[in-house]
This record gives C-alpha cells, structure tokens and sequence, in this order.
C-alpha cells in the first residue's frame, strides 16, 4: 500500500515495453512532424486550408495579401539600406493590393545569402562587388543563373573615422593597427577587406557595430572605423570634430579603379564633421537591389515581377522630399558588370525607357566642356563602366551648378 492508495497494478514486462515502444514512436513523431508543420507554414506563405470557424473571407484575404507582398532585407535602423527599403514600402503600398515588407538585416553580405537561402525574403539590396565575390569563394554553391539585379540604385560612399589627435593621416598608416571592419558579414566587412587587400595594407581587423566602434575609438582600442553606405549615414552624422572625430580621405588608386568609383564627403553631407568650403576624397561602390532568380511562371517569380512594375514608372517620387536623397542618383538604365538584369526589368526598360530630354542632353554637354574643350560624345563601343562612371560625375557636377 502507497499511504492509504491502492498499490498500482504493475504491466507485465511485453505489455510494458509495447507500451514505451508505442509513447517513443508518438513522441518521435510529433518532434518530427510538429516542428517541420509549423516552420513549414511559418516559411511558406503558399494559403493553406482554412481551420473550422474561418470563412472563405479570410482565406481569401489570406491569399490576396501573400501572393501580393514582397519581401526585402536591408540594414540596421542606422544603416542607408533600411531608409531605402522604407522609402520603397511607402510609396508602393496599395493596401491589400500590393505591399514592400522591409526586413532589418545585416548588411550587403549577409543580404546576398538570405536572398539566396532564407525562405520568404524575395529582394535585397547589397554592394556591386560582392556577387564576384561569393562566386570566387563559392561558399554559397554554384551562383550561375541564381541571382539577378532589378537596378542598380546609387553609389556608397567609404567613410573613415579615425581620432583627430591620433596623428593618422593616411589610409596606409592604419598598416598594423587596429581597425574595425564593421559586423561581420556585412558588405563593409566584405569590400574593406578587398580594399585593403589591393592597396597592400595590413590592418588588425576587428569586427562591431559602429556604435560600438565609436567608443572604441574613443578610448583608444582601435585605430579607425570603417563604414561602406550611402551619404549621409545615420551613424556618421551622429559624429562631431569638437568630440574629436575626423574622416581621413581615400585616394583613388589605380588598383581601386576596376571595381570602385571616385566619391567625395562634403560639409552639406556632414557639417559636424567638414568644415564649410571644404571636402574629402573618399571611393564609393555601387548599391544593387537584387533578387532571386525564380522559375518562370511561379508564385514568387511574378511577385518579383510585379514589383517591377510598381517600382519602375514612379522612380520620380523616390527623387523628392523627404525621401533619402541617394534616390536622386538612381539611372534604371545603369548596366553592372558580372550581373544578370532581372528579364521582367529589362523588357520593361526596353518598352519604357525614355530618350533623354533635349534639357538634359544639353545640360550633359554643357558638363563635358567643362571638362575641357568641346563635348566630346563617348564613342560607341565605350566600356559600360566607362559610362557610368561619366554619369556619376555628371551627377555630382549637376548638383554643384543647381546650389543656390
């Protein structure tokens, strides 16, 4: 007796073992099958059949607002990338029509993975160089026809901090210090580490956030900062030179010229941190919105597709205030070297493109004399990088001459 209850009838030893047999095959299936059901409808946002008590309304609506919402990795809050990926949500919005899901991400090299693997992210956005990159490693398998390019957005810009008073004042004296490479993963981790590499020198990369980064220099534990995003950055802008915060200049140097485009940092950029009628020369990258190249005739293919075409014909309010002013660098033409356009985007440029206007044409020959005698017109076989990189300066020369 087991105080005052019933002692409990013991099971013979096969009926016990059927029985442990029985409870092992049911939990194991339930770890099986419970998890992979909920991940499986967490990840895929194909409708799934309605449970007793929804109606055909819900399950209607349930399939209206996945088949009409795209997904987009960016940035971190302080990042250009997740101001850019906002800035596309509010504009495209159509209520249960279409919707641009911005999702928080890790930077350029991380985007190209989840792009790549993660289930529901359908677009990212990340630098130029570094599908040549995950191609070269190959950590990411055989990239061959995997992604595609939507357009190439705007060029970001290198910002590197260092202290005033450390008496740093060349990008090649960083050679044996400490210097942060920002998260890794990140496109700046990625492209700084190309940088370096091509201009020979041997830095101690360490790897945080650049709030982080800011502290450390602060005290002294690293040497500079590096930061890959397009002007103005939330976090730089945040810098002051009475905190005792300085950008040291980049020089364009011919090993950088294959992958990366001349840029400058202005007071009007940062005026905490240049002082007025001043500037720095710095490199920029190109910032591509891409996707995953999708089989035709799918689901998630003619979302991509239906972005597009939401995106596409209305660039121009992406070009006012208060969206980010990186917008106003955006040339849907701009081709990328080593990249594959998506076809829905290039058939739609080749239907839509517009010539440019005669305004236009005649402003872009009036920049070219400036550059020296008469308007030179790029020959016919010119490099596609050639011309971009003479827009990008067309660009830069525009907004100069329209300054009050």
């Amino acid at each position: 007796m087991y105080r005052g209850l019933r002692e409990p009838r013991r099971a013979s030893s096969s009926s016990s073992a059927r029985a442990s047999s029985s409870i092992a095959a049911v939990f194991v299936a339930a770890c099986l099958v419970t998890p992979f059901s909920i991940f499986a409808r967490a990840q895929d946002s194909r409708p799934w059949k309605p449970t007793h008590g929804e109606g055909v309304t819900v399950n209607r609506l349930n399939v209206e607002i996945n088949q009409a919402t795209v997904g987009i990795v960016s940035g971190n809050p302080n990042a250009t990338y997740l101001t850019i990926a906002y800035d596309l949500s509010t504009v495209l919005d159509d209520g249960n029509k279409f919707r641009v899901l911005p999702i928080i991400g890790k930077g350029g090299g991380q985007n190209i993975r989840d792009v790549r693997l993660l289930k529901g992210v359908d677009l990212g956005i990340t630098q130029s160089v570094l599908l040549p990159y995950f191609q070269k490693t190959g950590e990411l398998g055989n990239l061959d026809g995997k992604l595609v390019y939507i357009a190439k957005l705007f060029n970001e810009e290198m910002h590197l901090i260092v202290r005033a008073e450390s008496g740093i004042a060349s990008i090649e004296q960083l050679a044996g210090k400490k210097v942060n490479f920002s998260d890794i993963g990140s496109g700046t981790q990625l492209s700084t580490i190309e940088i370096f590499s091509r201009l020979g020198i041997k830095a101690e990369e360490v790897n945080m956030g650049q709030a982080d980064a800011f502290e450390a220099l602060k005290k002294g534990e690293i040497a500079a900062s590096v930061l890959i995003a397009g002007k103005p950055t939330g976090s730089t802008a945040k810098l002051k030179a009475s905190d005792g915060f300085r950008i040291l200049p980049v020089p364009y140097a011919k090993l950088l010229q294959a992958d990366f485009l001349p840029a400058v940092l202005t007071h009007d950029d940062y005026p905490n941190l240049i002082e007025p009628g001043h500037s720095i020369d710095t490199i920029a990258v190109g910032c591509v919105l891409f996707a995953y190249n999708w089989p035709k005739n799918t689901d998630r293919y003619e979302r991509v597709e239906k972005f597009v075409n939401a995106f596409f014909p209305r660039l121009a309010e992406f070009q006012k205030p208060p969206r980010h002013p990186k917008w106003r660098e955006t040339n849907l033409a701009a081709t990328l070297p080593g990249w594959t356009r998506f076809e829905p985007a290039e058939q739609w440029l080749q239907r839509n493109h517009p010539k440019p206007a005669v305004t236009e044409r005649k402003e872009f020959e009036e920049f070219l004399s400036s550059r020296g005698g008469q308007a030179p017109a790029l020959p016919a076989d010119a490099k596609t990088d050639e011309r971009e990189k003479l827009f990008q300066e067309f660009l830069k020369w525009k907004v100069v001459r329209e300054r009050p």
